[in-house]
């Protein structure tokens, strides 16, 4: 299956940067769905030995080398604060560029590439002022199907800080 995302990936590469606008890569987490803009995303691959990294968050994996690159990992459900999961063959890694910083993303599960109106992008509900977990990452929500997604922020997802204070 990733590979078979990877070759759309390659295709889409060849699309105008124009064209990708409103392109998600959509991935499963629990029971639940998120949604990256496809134009962060620089390729999937399958897990692979991760380095640990002494005195880091949780969330943090470690590193892994990809031809000679090395980028730290996050998986995504710790960074959620929810409990870990056990990675599986569907496991992968979703390898990120946020303004040149290169970052792999630990998901369950990749579900597909989907393209969304913008105007179908709704705010996601303020419940709080001080959300916690996945909330703080999350800039809308889109029903797909039957199925409602969540879009995610990957610069507020990749930033060590806690992207619920001021800056």
């Amino acid at each position: 299956m990733a590979e078979e995302l990877m070759d759309e990936l390659d295709e889409l590469e060849e699309l105008e940067e124009d064209s990708q606008k409103g392109m998600f890569m959509t991935f499963r987490i629990g029971d639940e769905y998120y949604g990256i803009a496809i134009n962060y995303v620089n390729e999937i691959i399958g897990t692979q030995a991760i380095t640990p990294v002494p005195e880091v968050e949780d969330y943090i994996k470690g590193l892994i080398n990809i031809r000679g690159k090395i980028i730290p990992v996050i998986d995504v459900k710790i960074r959620f604060k929810q409990e870990p999961f056990e990675y599986m063959d569907r496991t992968c890694i979703i390898v990120i560029d946020v303004k040149d910083t290169m970052v792999g993303l630990i998901v369950e599960q990749i579900a597909d590439v989907i393209t969304i109106d913008e105007k179908s992008i709704i705010p996601p509900p303020s419940l709080n002022q001080n959300s916690y977990g996945r909330d703080k990452y999350v800039f809308g929500l889109v029903r797909v199907a039957d199925e409602v997604k969540l879009l995610l922020d990957p610069e507020k997802l990749i930033r060590d800080e806690d992207p619920t204070l001021p800056e």
